[in-house]
């Protein structure tokens, strides 16, 4: 399986604290089953300023230790970017990592504030849409604005957005509200990819097996195989081949 929402890169956001925890959530994703994973620290100004350069130095370092530890799964990065004005001089500087390309555009993974959906939100949409961007929304089900009316995600859809479902929502983890929404939009067809969003070993490890088995139960194999494997190994080829996309 392919991963393509994670927190595994050691000291960089609120995921792996340290590298020994970086490395045994990679070990936790082995015995899951994932083979490779994109990892996609936040990119969130004056909370995680993140950037290419640093996210590549940490990758790097990622790679050289799982390699040494004899963690077989292939590494690449990108970043999980909470929306705001700041994407668009990072995009317009070719220093936005990208998680992979969707029919010829560039793939952001956007992330909405849980509580909210932001004023503007269609703007930016648009802006990115005229610069060959599709963007991939993050966990849209733990979005408390979607929670309450779930049809806000209509223009979302209508901007031609992609949607990752969060493994662990299929497990009830994140609260009955949660899974319900997320069973719903999985039966609805709306998700192009589930991801771990994985964090930390004890708070939130990867969860992509279960995930499969859920969505095997729920939509059937085919479609499971779809969100878990295919769609994400497609969309991410091209960050797998370079190790990271900026343009």
């Amino acid at each position: 399986m392919f991963d393509l929402h994670n927190h595994i890169l050691p000291g960089v956001d609120d995921g792996a604290k340290d590298m020994a925890e970086a490395l045994a959530l990679l070990q936790l994703a082995q015995q899951q089953g994932i083979s490779h994973m994109l990892a996609t620290p936040h990119l969130h100004a004056g909370r995680y300023n993140n950037s290419a350069a640093s996210i590549t130095e940490a990758i790097t370092a990622l790679q050289q230790a799982a390699s040494a530890a004899g963690i077989n799964i292939t590494l690449a990065a990108a970043a999980e970017v909470r929306i705001g004005a700041e994407i668009l001089p990072l995009i317009e500087q070719q220093q936005m990592p990208f998680i992979g390309r969707y029919q010829g555009n560039k793939v952001l993974l956007l992330e909405l504030p849980h509580s909210h959906i932001p004023a503007g939100s269609d703007k930016l949409l648009a802006w990115l849409a005229r610069h060959d961007i599709t963007v991939m929304l993050a966990h849209p089900e733990r979005n408390r604005d979607l929670l309450a009316a779930p049809d806000k995600i209509k223009p979302f859809i209508k901007a031609g957005c992609l949607f990752q479902l969060t493994a662990a929502a299929l497990d009830g983890d994140m609260g009955a509200d949660v899974k319900a929404l997320a069973g719903q939009w999985l039966k609805q067809g709306l998700y192009h990819v589930i991801a771990s969003d994985a964090h930390s070993v004890k708070r939130r490890p990867p969860k992509l097996q279960q995930a499969y088995q859920h969505s095997c139960q729920m939509v059937g194999e085919e479609q499971a195989r779809q969100l878990c494997m295919l769609n994400p190994a497609q969309l991410a080829g091209p960050v797998f081949s370079a190790g990271m996309l900026l343009n």
